[in-house]
């Protein structure tokens, strides 16, 4: 690729960032005008078809070089540099076509929204700001982007600041995204060293020491893991996605976790040179502990919202598990498993992205048709929305990682870089890899009994509520969107080979190794290492699949007898009719509270039943703790309010009193001069 053609990819991304920027300004003068929802998203969805198909071009092309862009604004000295590599253009593919679908399911579910004026501008403007951080080459740059991004969705977050709740979630989202931009800071200023060089190209060709490394990789969990929602710092995450329309949620949970997702690459496995093993075990045990606890936070939610960010935070600890493991196999010099490692956190980076989304567009139209998002009052929803609940049972079989869709095939990569283990020479990891790959298939299979439950309850059985019994179909825009991530989801499930060699220039430019060229392997198929260890084919999978659930329908249909039955449906032993007597989420999730709500959760049932001949109700009540946000997060605000209340005397003093203390201040201040110098 000659130069010229490579100085027009980053210009052709900016000019693509400029475009958003320029909507949202748009937004601003269009904001009282009737067809502003129509004008605001068609214009972004433009902008982000052609900042997709301009990722694509640049990641398929197989160049392995990289394009640069200086402009003049910025640190005086430094300017503002952008970058456009392989790794920068997968997640720019993610991030413009999670822009595309928002916006084309914002055509439909934009007119439902009561203050549009309070999202229109934010919206392309968030899209920008996850674009600059992705195109970002210097750390000034990189902060300034992460920090408009994190405003930008910010704003999104407090559009329905009015309702229950919504202002609590907008502070704790804009106070946890203050504290991960700290440690990102802190993070560069070690990179950066004492000379000061804020590019990325001096911090990749500086050397750091092991000090320096183990204190950038902990402020890197602590800033791009606050984001993503790494436990214990998610605690912003249920607040913050269910509190934003439904499509910015889908943004946010499928896109911009992502974003944090590369920062952490980048600066880890890009920037910071040639790792240390014991840096994976680190990042092994936060991922393993993520997963499981996100699958069980999800399994006892009855809002959907706030179960879909709680599975989030599941998959975003599938991630760190695999970049962990990619880690390890770095640091001991086998190349083709760390490729194996990386591009299966690569490959659910992306899976992630497309099913997250679906599910959240997916709540969104249930939201939009019955005003409710808790699953108790929804049911038999397959009657009145059936095109939504199929998009939505492809979204939930995917994410239950079932063949032969997309969320199958990266976690089956991801146990078989896990069963590579024994090649690590260290003891540490032997053991630990083996552990944290039982606790991801424990979330695997917990993953797939709360999708059971999420699907089941909302969908099927009777309505619970009057608004699910008047639930209607949404509009076609809001359909489309859905069905062409589903579509997505199943063609990457049975073709993923030209995804995983896709993926290879980035491991070729990272770990400097790539997987097995998979357009080699006959019948599509996809082998990881080698024939003798394993392989998968999802086509043949399919064909499989769909040859026996035709075949025993025929059969059943031709042997079964043709006389026609109905009947009430069984009640669990009760013999009430009404909706009410259903199987609930709840109920749904009772074994495994019992199993680990009293360690994880310190659950207690509650159960008040009257005597017999009193007329009472009987009434059974579940408490359920957050144990991180009681124990880590309620201390320090409780500590802070205290303190705030004890400073707040200060502005009550006399003036004798204030000189007394400035001149205290002052003692002090030289005190500390003097025994530092």
């Amino acid at each position: 690729m000659n130069s010229a053609v490579v100085i027009s990819a980053v210009v052709w991304q900016m000019s693509c960032v400029a475009g958003l920027l320029g909507i949202a300004v748009l937004a601003i003068t269009l904001s009282r005008s009737k067809s502003s929802t129509a004008v605001i998203y068609s214009a972004t969805l433009a902008i982000c078809v052609a900042g997709l198909l301009g990722s694509i071009r640049w990641l398929l092309d197989g160049t392995q070089g990289a394009s640069g862009l200086t402009l003049p604004i910025g640190l005086p000295w430094l300017g503002a540099h952008f970058r456009l590599d392989a790794l920068a253009s997968f997640f720019l593919i993610i991030v413009n076509l999670g822009g595309t679908l928002a916006s084309l399911y914002g055509l439909g579910y934009g007119h439902h929204e009561q203050a549009p004026q309070r999202v229109l501008p934010f919206f392309p403007a968030f899209l920008a700001g996850m674009n600059l951080v992705v195109l970002a080459d210097d750390a000034f740059s990189y902060l300034l982007c992460w920090e408009f991004m994190s405003l930008a969705s910010w704003a999104l977050v407090m559009a329905h600041h009015r309702e229950a709740d919504n202002a609590k979630a907008g502070y704790v989202y804009l106070v946890m995204a203050s504290f991960g931009t700290l440690a990102l800071l802190l993070a560069f200023g070690l990179l950066a060293g004492p000379a000061g060089d804020y590019g990325f190209a001096a911090i990749r060709a500086a050397q750091h020491t092991p000090y320096a490394a183990t204190l950038v990789l902990i402020l890197m969990l602590l800033g791009a893991g606050s984001k993503a929602g790494l436990v214990p710092l998610h605690v912003w995450l249920p607040l913050a996605h269910p509190a934003a329309p439904s499509h910015v949620s889908a943004l946010m949970s499928g896109v911009m976790t992502k974003v944090a997702i590369y920062g952490f690459i980048r600066v880890i496995f890009d920037l910071l040179g040639p790792p240390d093993w014991p840096a994976s075990a680190v990042i092994l045990f936060f991922g393993g502990i993520t997963a499981v606890m996100g699958i069980l936070y999800a399994m006892m939610e009855k809002d959907l919202k706030r179960l879909l960010a709680y599975s989030t935070i599941e998959n975003v600890g599938i991630i760190f598990v695999s970049l962990g493991l990619a880690l390890a196999f770095q640091a001991n010099g086998l190349k083709l498993l760390a490729a194996l490692a990386f591009t299966a956190a690569l490959f659910h980076v992306l899976n992630h992205s497309f099913f997250k989304s679906l599910l959240f567009f997916g709540a969104g139209a249930v939201l939009m048709s019955t005003g409710e998002r808790d699953m108790d009052k929804l049911g038999g929803l397959i009657h009145r929305m059936p095109l939504t609940s199929f998009a939505v049972l492809v979204g939930c079989v995917a994410i239950s990682a079932l063949p032969p869709f997309n969320g199958f095939v990266s976690e089956w990569l991801i146990f078989q870089a896990v069963l590579q283990s024994p090649e690590l020479p260290q003891w540490a990891l032997k053991i630990m890899v083996p552990a944290v790959g039982a606790m991801l298939a424990l979330a695997a299979a917990l993953a797939a009994a709360c999708f059971v439950k999420a699907y089941g309850i909302t969908f099927l059985g009777r309505p619970r509520s009057p608004a699910a019994e008047a639930a209607r179909e949404i509009d076609r825009y809001s359909l489309s969107a859905m069905f062409i991530l589903a579509a997505l989801c199943l063609l990457v499930g049975i073709l993923p080979g030209p995804v995983i060699d896709a993926l290879s220039p980035i491991t070729l430019q990272i770990l400097g190794g790539r997987m097995p060229i998979q357009a080699n392997e006959p019948w599509l198929s996809i082998v990881p290492i080698a024939e003798s260890r394993s392989s998968y084919n999802g086509l043949l999978v399919m064909l499989f699949i769909t040859f026996s659930a035709a075949l025993a329908v025929s059969v059943i249909h031709r042997f079964a007898s043709r006389a026609l039955r109905r009947g009430p449906a069984w009640g669990c032993g009760f013999s009430d009719p009404t909706p009410a007597a259903q199987y609930s989420g709840g109920s749904f999730a009772q074994p495994i509270r019992r199993v680990f709500g009293t360690l994880a959760f310190g659950a207690r049932d509650h159960v008040e039943m009257p005597p017999p001949g009193d007329i009472r109700p009987a009434r059974l009540r579940i408490e359920l703790h957050d144990l991180i946000w009681e124990g880590m997060y309620a201390p320090i605000a409780n500590a802070v309010s205290v303190s705030s209340d004890r400073l707040n005397r200060l502005q009550f003093l006399t003036i004798r009193r204030y000189l007394s203390l400035v001149f205290a201040t002052l003692v002090t201040l030289l005190l500390v001069l003097a025994i530092w110098s």
